[in-house]
């Protein structure tokens, strides 16, 4: 049957040529030359005369183009059905298409399916029929109190605590949904400070993904060692004078110099952690041979394989970054971090992402301890567009001789701008923890 004909029989009798644009009807959805044509017609000959022209007129002008009179189908059912005709025939052209042929020869596996379902979903917008524009605030109130429920269940909407009591307080934990950004200079604890953040959440049970990209699997996974037996307080370090619950040295780890009593508590320490860990940690890390392909896609691939509930990205800018479609200066990496906010809230998870700040000239006291000092918003080196699509920017900074650090709220679109968090920082031992305040924080490290 000749939809087409049929949809624009009724727009005709209807005098109705806004239901193209409503439902989305171009040419390129006509199946034959006389459509295509008409259409024109219709719609250039409705913009000078404001109306619909009469049938007979658009048959003596469109040689070929049949009228269908007393069409009774909704115009829904039309646009459907000639969108569907479209659909398939532009999925057998890109079937039977030299491209086709040819990208399958010279291609991966891998990645001629990704390439396939990106022209297969393309195919799909285009000829997708949108039947309702957005939510109506008065009429769509049962959709409002479904979620409100799920969400007071815990089915739909989660947060999650952050290790730092100050955070929690300040922005509510870390939403599902939301993408929060981390910055600091080179070397000032950015890997630290999400790792610790990972670990949190997958001991209250959330699954979490680490695209590690800039140091090996192995150093990643001694410093999360480190950091969860600190936590379960396996081993006691006497640190400026104070018996401290600590963790295995991170250093002795990495060189694989653990003493012999150290190495056997560390190998009944390990049987422990699925223990005492409700959730899990999946990390892809820079030497992971399958790791060769370090896009939006990719990490959109691995958060629907791993059911991910948070996502680490170290760092943002060993992407591999979008195309630049915009033409501008910093476009693909704005670009890529737009992407990525869709996927947080596409797929309810969490993403922290790390992110640079310029290097500045550090100021030091009389007695050549460096000046705890953040970085400010402006100081964000890459790209401005992690700033801009996050929930929250947290700047960091750290003095790890002096076992001090800092985290600063930057930007807070729930609240907590402006607000400090101050650390005890000694990674080595697996201490990160929030600086408790008054009396007692003048003594946690004083003999």
């Amino acid at each position: 049957m000749a939809y087409g004909e049929s949809l624009l029989s009724k727009v005709i009798d209807a005098n109705d040529p806004a239901a193209l644009t409503r439902y989305g009807i171009d040419e390129s959805h006509m199946g034959t030359e006389a459509e295509r044509k008409a259409l024109r017609f219709i719609r250039e000959y409705a913009e000078v005369n404001g109306r619909a022209p009469d049938y007979r007129t658009v048959a003596a002008e469109i040689k070929g183009f049949t009228y269908m009179p007393e069409v009774a189908d909704s115009f829904e059912f039309l646009a459907r059905k000639v969108k569907e005709g479209s659909a398939k025939f532009r999925q057998h052209a890109f079937f039977t298409s030299s491209e086709f042929g040819a990208n399958f020869s010279a291609m991966k596996p891998e990645e001629f399916a990704e390439w396939v379902r990106g022209k297969l979903d393309g195919i799909a917008a285009g000829t997708t029929v949108r039947t309702k524009v957005g939510t109506d605030i008065k009429q769509d109130t049962p959709i409002f109190l479904e979620e409100y429920r799920r969400r007071k269940e815990g089915r739909s909407f989660k947060i999650w605590r952050s290790k730092f009591p100050t955070i929690n307080r300040e922005i509510g934990g870390y939403l599902s949904g939301n993408m929060y950004t981390w910055y600091a200079r080179p070397g000032r604890g950015k890997s630290v400070m999400t790792m610790e953040e990972a670990i949190e959440a997958a001991f209250q049970g959330a699954t979490v993904l680490v695209w590690v990209m800039e140091m090996s699997r192995y150093e990643w996974m001694a410093r999360a060692y480190t950091s969860i037996s600190a936590r379960l307080g396996v081993c006691d370090a006497e640190i400026n004078g104070m018996v401290q619950q600590a963790g295995f040295d991170n250093m002795a780890l990495l060189r694989g110099q653990l003493a012999d009593d150290f190495e056997a508590a560390f190998v009944a320490f390990l049987t422990r952690v699925s223990e005492e860990m409700a959730g899990n940690v999946v990390i892809r890390s820079v030497d992971d041979q399958d790791f060769d392909s370090r896009r939006v896609r990719d990490l959109e691939a691995d958060i629907l394989a791993t059911s991910a509930d948070i996502v680490v990205v170290d760092p943002f800018y060993y992407m591999d970054y979008e195309a630049n479609t915009s033409k501008t200066s910093g476009g693909d990496a704005a670009e890529t971090s737009k992407k990525l906010r869709r996927l947080a809230g596409k797929y309810g998870a969490v993403l922290h992402i790390i992110t640079q700040a310029d290097e500045v000239k550090d100021e030091k006291d009389d007695a050549g301890h460096r000046e705890l000092r953040p970085p400010q918003r402006g100081e964000i080196k890459k790209t401005k567009a992690v700033l801009e699509d996050a929930t929250n920017v947290l700047g960091i900074d750290t003095v790890a001789n002096d076992g001090l650090g800092v985290i600063e709220i930057g930007k807070g679109r729930n609240g907590g701008e402006g607000t400090t968090v101050e650390l005890i920082y000694l990674p080595n031992y697996g201490i990160v923890r929030e600086m408790e305040m008054g009396v007692d924080a003048a003594q946690q490290f004083t003999p």
